[in-house]
């Protein structure tokens, strides 16, 4: 694998590099970028190259060195079982392309699945207009606040955000809003849900978006939904309620209780759990149709009357003058929405509810056999809990943590004295091990 002869990673030889150059009339292929000095690269990466037999021994000895650990993590990235059928159906040719996989005029059988994909998301929700996908929860949120933005009637542009919230979601909704008029402030949180009363005290006016989540990143169940909905409607400002698609099966339905967009995390299902892929769930109400950022699938009926799937919004600047443009998205996770929904189809309505039941059971379950034990309190919030609580430990909690791991088992650590354990039915089998760990550790 070399320039002189190309490789499967990089097929041009340098002979078909000169033709190339010669035939647009360059010298080298640095004339085609205008790349400025200040940022562009000059060393040397010093990969030596290698056959495919040596660097699959190189990486298999590498990853070999991970701590093969049994994770009872989560706060925004849950591992559920994933069904063979979701490989096998994804996996076929006919989805399996490095081409774009929803061009209308070719690919009718995906378009149909992204429709069923979107479908889905509004049943669950209540709203009657989903994308086909994002990015992750963490886009999804910021999008929402930019389109609360573009909305709203009256001036402002306050957004709020609980107290708990994941600090990578917290770091994209800045990123997202840097360079606009828009802030993000937080409220604060009483026993790990909202604090109602104390968020009435700060919505105003000059607020554009409410933000809360239901189940918290603490795991909690969120009591108050409606109120919070009504609160923001009050003041002209638009409520975002963030959940996932396993929760939503069991919750209350976001439209229900005055949500104006839900957005979160669908990749909790039809993806392993890999702390960096996701997928984003994105529904609104039908007044905000063209300014939903992203792609919407539709349907209708070609020349000779039968069902036809198309594109029918792209309101991103690829496609409509920038000026006008809701987004600058410039792809989305088809493939991904495509495993979501074969997981979400091959559940159906009574074994995702099942699913989401389990994730209330099992929670409790384990919380109740951690606390039993001398120097634990779990939960500590007193609330109803979904796949995960905070446990309060007398140990500096770093320190049990790293005992767990010695044993086998990894936690979350989020504070002085606290730890966060999620259970689902990928682990949950794994519960007896985990409190005998505990009980070894304290």
């Amino acid at each position: 694998m070399t320039r002189e002869r190309g490789s499967p990673y990089a097929p041009h030889a340098e002979g078909e590099t000169a033709a190339m150059l010669d035939a647009v009339g360059v010298d080298d292929e640095e004339a085609l970028f205008d790349i400025p000095e200040g940022v562009r690269f000059d060393g040397e990466f010093g990969i030596e190259p290698r056959s495919e037999q040596a660097l699959r021994r190189e990486l298999t000895a590498l990853l070999g060195r991970n701590d093969d650990l049994t994770e009872f993590m989560g706060r925004g990235h849950y591992d559920h079982y994933v069904p063979s059928i979701v490989d096998n159906l994804s996996q076929r040719a006919e989805f399996l392309t490095s081409y774009t996989q929803y061009q209308p005029e070719i690919t009718q059988g995906f378009l149909q699945a992204l429709f069923e994909y979107q479908s889905m998301l509004v049943e669950l929700t209540g709203l009657p207009v989903a994308n086909c996908s994002m990015y992750d929860s963490a886009t999804a949120l910021a999008e929402a606040a930019r389109l609360a933005d573009r909305v709203r009637q009256a001036s402002g542009t306050r957004v709020f955000v609980p107290e708990f919230l994941r600090s990578g979601k917290r770091g994209v909704l800045d990123n997202y809003l840097a360079g606009t008029e828009m802030t993000v402030e937080t409220y604060p949180m009483d026993d790990g849900n909202v604090d109602v009363e104390a968020l009435a005290e700060l919505v105003d006016d000059e607020t554009a978006m409410v933000y809360a989540e239901n189940p918290t990143v603490r795991g909690s169940i969120e009591e108050r939904l409606a109120e919070i909905g009504e609160l923001a409607s009050e003041n002209d400002a638009l409520f975002c309620l963030g959940t996932d698609l396993v929760a939503l099966a069991l919750l209350e339905e976001p439209a229900s209780v005055g949500a104006d967009v839900v957005v979160g995390e669908a990749g909790v299902l039809g993806l392993p759990n890999a702390y960096g892929m996701g997928l984003g769930l994105f529904a609104t109400r039908e007044e905000y149709l063209r300014q939903v950022p992203g792609r919407l699938v539709g349907v209708s009926e070609d020349a000779a009357d039968r069902r036809a799937y198309t594109l029918t919004l792209q309101t991103r600047e690829q496609h409509i003058r920038r000026e006008r443009a809701t987004s600058n998205i410039c792809t989305n996770q088809a493939w991904v929405a495509l495993r979501a929904a074969i997981h979400l189809a091959w559940l159906g309505p009574s074994e995702l509810v099942d699913l989401a039941e389990d994730c209330v059971r099992d929670a409790a379950a384990l919380a109740e056999r951690l606390d039993a034990l001398v120097g634990l309190k779990a939960p500590v919030h007193d609330r109803h809990h979904f796949r995960e609580f905070v446990v309060r430990c007398d140990q500096p909690a770093a320190a049990i943590a790293g005992d767990l791991e010695t044993e086998g088992y990894a936690v979350h650590v989020v504070g002085e004295h606290l730890l966060q354990v999620c259970i689902t039915d990928a682990n949950a089998h794994k519960a007896d091990e985990l409190v005998a760990a505990f009980e070894g550790v304290l």
